[in-house]
């Protein structure tokens, strides 16, 4: 099967013609035809809308705007240069110039700064639905890392590709400043979690935190979510050590209030561990359309 110079598939004549797109949550969505003058037919543009629509982008930035046809537009023609990367290959490289953003589809990557010394400081987890690098895009210079935790799918989208669908939707780029707005909330709370908070509390902060961007794309819900990240990550986030990170994670258990192990949080008993971490998701900002536009 070849792409043709229009974008569509040449095949077999006879054969039956599969296009497949992936959706929001990493599964595929399969239209089947019969094939006619040995080529595959672009579905029809009805059909783009639902999978940008239930796309974790799409979902995320939906809380703050409603988004029309105009807007479900642009974020296609932002999915085009859909790339994969494996852990460890850096999506942005601190001190790089010219970088690109990414929209984040499936995977979960880290955001860190390196210290002279070799230490590390993670700011942020990414997870679907996330705008990475916008920062990055716009400074001189890359002020961080960007790193993939597990195989990640991510739409490539530069500088200019980025202004002018600005321009072109207006309120999508409000959607998106919100996004990146929301993203400094998250540090900023961050940051008097590991100034201010004790060590059980700020983990656990951190992890309902986690939870409540998952439940937002569909990927977490009031019982739990998988979770890659490993106890060398969870320090690096909260500023404990892996030893002290193993020894909270214990006492949470051990109190009936959450359970990680085996790749996944189980909360155990949900309300009791928001009280516990003094967790108020107000920052986050995501309980639905607020935009008057």
């Amino acid at each position: 099967m070849n792409r043709t110079g229009d974008g569509t598939f040449r095949v077999t004549a006879g054969r039956v013609a599969t296009w497949i797109a992936t959706n929001a949550l990493g599964k595929r969505d399969v239209w089947k035809g019969q094939i006619r003058q040995n080529r595959v037919p672009t579905p029809p543009a009805g059909k783009i809308y639902p999978l940008v629509q239930n796309s974790p982008f799409a979902r995320k930035i939906a809380s703050f705007v409603r988004l029309g046809a105009d807007e479900l537009q642009a974020v296609s023609e932002l999915y085009q240069r859909r790339r994969k990367f494996a852990p460890g290959l850096e999506l942005v490289h601190q001190g790089e110039i010219d970088q690109s953003a990414f929209i984040m589809a499936d995977g979960w990557a880290f955001s860190y700064k390196i210290l002279a010394d070799g230490e590390r400081q993670i700011v942020n987890f990414q997870i679907p639905g996330d705008f990475l690098g916008v920062r990055s895009m716009l400074f001189r210079n890359s002020d961080h890392n960007v790193e993939p935790i597990t195989p990640i799918e991510a739409s490539e989208v530069s500088k200019n590709e980025l202004f002018q669908t600005f321009a072109k939707t207006p309120r999508l780029a409000t959607a998106v400043l919100w996004a990146v707005s929301r993203d400094e909330a998250m540090v900023v709370e961050h940051l008097v979690g590991v100034g201010q908070r004790p060590a059980a509390e700020r983990t656990a902060h951190l992890l309902l935190e986690l939870n409540a961007r998952l439940r937002l794309v569909g990927l977490g819900d009031k019982t739990g979510f998988a979770c890659p990240l490993t106890q060398y990550h969870l320090a690096d986030a909260v500023g404990l050590s892996a030893v002290h990170v193993n020894r909270v994670l214990r006492e949470i258990r051990e109190a009936g209030l959450m359970t990680f192990q085996n790749g996944r949080v189980t909360f155990d008993d949900y309300e009791g561990l928001v009280d516990f971490a003094d967790f108020d998701r107000s920052y986050l900002d995501q309980d639905g359309p607020v935009s008057p536009y």
